[in-house]
């Protein structure tokens, strides 16, 4: 049945109905639009200015005010569902609160802060590479760790068969 089609009597009902049927899922689709483009944080500005405007609503009605509250249930039940959706964007941590109180902003200070950080903490807990250059005319043998421990045990290996 179409608008047109509709009884005169039975418009306002039917206007009513519509309301109540796709009020609901046009907020939900468009509160999750929003949480997915601009963030959680934003549906939370939504939701103090929607609930504000229902309140502030003069409703010439009876029950005004059981209306009122079942609108802001719908907001806050809405607006939840839409900031725990996994497509919801979430917000970025503000950076005044990841910074460590008395931290400086100057590039300066905190690069001496970085080298005073390194020199406290030398020496590193890892021992530093073996480095091996190349020098034209012949190279040089570089011993490691390993080769100098397993030279000292062949050596003593050697005076305790020399002492027998």
């Amino acid at each position: 049945m179409s608008l047109h089609s509709l009884h005169p009597e039975r418009v306002d009902e039917t206007r009513m109905k519509a309301y109540s049927t796709f009020g609901p899922l046009l907020i939900h689709a468009l509160a999750q639009k929003l949480a997915r483009c601009q963030g959680v944080r934003e549906l939370d500005k939504i939701e103090q200015s929607l609930v504000r405007l229902v309140e502030e609503t003069d409703v010439a009605a009876l029950d005004a005010e059981a209306m009122k509250e079942f609108a802001v249930e719908l907001i806050v039940s809405t607006l939840r569902n839409a900031r725990e959706h996994p497509d919801a964007k979430q917000d970025l941590e503000p950076i005044d609160e990841r910074r460590t109180e008395g931290r400086s902003e100057d590039p300066d200070t905190l690069e001496e802060q970085l080298q005073s950080g390194l020199e406290d903490s030398f020496p590193a807990s890892d021992p530093p590479a073996v480095v091996s250059t190349a020098i034209t005319g012949g190279s040089k043998d570089i011993v490691g760790t390993d080769e100098v421990l397993r030279r000292k045990k062949e050596a003593r290996r050697k005076q305790s068969e020399a002492a027998d």
